[in-house]
């Protein structure tokens, strides 16, 4: 091929990219919202090499006509390392409890996580775990009579019981497949996708959002990828860009046949950064001042649990009786630290932005955060 030809391959398929991009949901940069820090290429935890998201979005019947059969959930899975179970540093933290991950008792035991990472409704939390640890067994099994292929997978939950028929229990193993395989790098959507499909943030329609910075440390540049699945949230709590948004809009109130408790929200962490599993213990609980940033206090019936990964991990001896870890000094995690606070604040944002009008279960009705007033409440005070 001449060089000619190759230069407008690689533009060609460069522009690809930026219209795929482009026809994704809006996001907060895109309406002019400002945000501190370095965002990576895609401002998504995907910028983390190695790191895959997958979404199984589960819409079904006609809630103006069908009453109670109504579907709006779904699954998302986050594989830290690939399609591989090789283990990853991993810490995780609890701002509040009223809410479920699995697998967390291992990571404080070894340090590390094995495979991918799911999040889901509350009820369909075993099935996703089941699943995704038959998907690992039938992708990843040696066929040794030691096995560890299906592991501890770590699975979290948010409640959608508002727009989801929850005790219908839509999500199927076959559901978690298809996330499993249909997981890639690059952009991700938002929104009204996957575990978040029936979501809420404060009180406007929420799900699943996305957002990254790029550090660097002495010579060396690092990725802080954050991804969260957010459905809490009272209005007059929100807080955009510093602006007390939940006091200015206080329109769009959802229409829903009985009282919604507190929600939860599930953050994922992802790193290159070198850090041990304490230390991302340490980094998983500074997402909980992402989620203050945005008005998020942690109310009791909240369930606000987060996990941090590292896609660096040890070198073992050929013998495995001796573990070589090179990490960052303690001193030296600020900057990862603000990355996460960072990302995190725009993650929760971005799912609100891209999210769009959803009625459910019951006919209850949850509005998108209607942007143009938004960017107006927001002007106004930036004036």
């Amino acid at each position: 091929m001449k060089k000619s030809a190759l230069l407008l391959t690689v533009l060609l398929l460069s522009l690809l990219v930026q219209v795929s991009a482009q026809s994704l949901n809006p996001r907060a940069r895109g309406l002019g919202i400002s945000f501190e820090g370095i965002p990576g290429k895609n401002n998504s935890i995907t910028d983390v090499k190695g790191v895959l998201v997958g979404y199984k979005t589960i819409i079904k019947g006609d809630a103006a006509h069908n009453g109670k059969d109504v579907a709006r959930t779904g699954v998302t899975v986050i594989l830290p390392n690939g399609r591989s179970i090789d283990p990853v540093p991993a810490g995780w933290f609890c701002l509040n409890g009223d809410g479920e991950m699995t697998g967390t008792t291992v990571i404080d035991e070894y340090g590390f996580n094995y495979g991918p990472i799911g999040i889901t409704n509350t009820n369909s939390v075993g099935i996703v775990r089941d699943a995704i640890g038959e998907w690992n067994v039938k992708n990843f099994s040696k066929g040794s009579t030691i096995d560890y292929s299906f592991g501890l997978p770590v699975v979290a939950e948010t409640f959608d019981g508002v727009l989801n028929n929850v005790n219908s229990f839509y999500v199927q193993k076959q559901d978690v497949f298809d996330a499993l395989n249909n997981a890639h790098e690059g952009p991700i959507e938002e929104g009204n996708v996957g575990g978040g499909t029936g979501m809420s943030l404060f009180m406007f329609k929420g799900g699943s959002g996305t957002a990254s910075r790029v550090i660097k440390i002495d010579t060396a540049t690092y990725t802080v990828g954050v991804f969260v699945q957010g459905n809490y949230g009272r209005r007059s709590d929100l807080i955009i860009s510093g602006v007390p948004v939940g006091k200015e809009i206080t329109g769009h109130m959802p229409v829903i046949a009985s009282n919604k408790k507190d929600g939860s929200i599930i953050i994922v962490i992802a790193t290159n950064a070198p850090l041990l599993p304490a230390q991302l213990k340490l980094v998983a609980k500074r997402a909980s001042l992402g989620v203050a940033r945005n008005g998020g206090i942690g109310r009791n019936g909240s369930g606000d649990i987060f996990i941090a990964f590292s896609t660096v991990s040890p070198i073992e001896n050929k013998k495995g009786t001796l573990e070589s870890w090179n990490v960052l000094p303690k001193e030296q995690l600020d900057k990862v630290y603000g990355a996460t606070v960072e990302a995190t604040e725009e993650a929760i944002i971005n799912a609100m932005i891209a999210a769009k009008d959803m009625t459910g279960f019951n006919g209850n009705t949850i509005y998108a955060l209607p942007h143009d007033e938004l960017m107006k409440v927001i002007k106004n005070y930036k004036r």
